[in-house]
């Protein structure tokens, strides 16, 4: 189902993702993330699956989820089982004390986004997503300087600063 929607998303020649991988990274004992599963009772098929990020903290002091991936097999849809995982993504939240989850999706899936707001979700407008791919960040990390003599300025220390030298108010973003 993981290759289905790496199909779907269009990123399926990147997709990496083996069993023995996934039951390392969701089921070892130094768990990455949490996967939930749907299934068919009558079958016992599996139809669809989440898997679930947190976030220890952010600018609340409380933990954040991402909703990293949740998907039901086409056949399978309307038939309660992403309002189950979005559930059980929920009931986790509730758990752990978090005070978001958060999700991407893909433009143009217009069911997902009517499914999403049907359950409370909303767009967030006030943000632009950025990603940063493997190249660049090796590039950049090569860049650093390596004593503080080399940064500008000094090297930064308890927050940015602004260019006159006094410290930003508010968080980084």
């Amino acid at each position: 189902m993981m290759r289905a929607l790496a199909r779907f998303e269009g990123y399926l020649d990147a997709f990496a993702v083996s069993r023995r991988e996934l039951l390392r990274r969701a089921f070892g004992p130094a768990r990455q993330c949490r996967v939930e599963v749907a299934e068919d009772i009558s079958s016992g098929r599996l139809c669809g699956y989440s898997v679930v990020l947190v976030t220890r903290y952010t600018y609340d002091l409380k933990p954040a989820l991402t909703l990293k991936e949740l998907y039901v097999e086409a056949q399978s849809r309307r038939r309660g089982l992403g309002l189950a995982l979005m559930r059980g993504a929920a009931a986790y939240a509730v758990e752990i004390g978090a005070g978001r989850i958060k999700w991407d999706v893909l433009p143009g899936n217009n069911g997902a986004e009517r499914f999403y707001r049907s359950l409370g979700g909303r767009r967030v407008n006030e943000w632009i997503a950025y990603v940063m791919d493997e190249p660049s960040f090796r590039e950049l990390a090569g860049s650093r300087p390596k004593t503080t003599e080399e940064w500008p300025r000094g090297r930064p220390r308890n927050g940015p600063r602004l260019g006159d030298g006094r410290r930003e108010k508010g968080r980084a973003r």
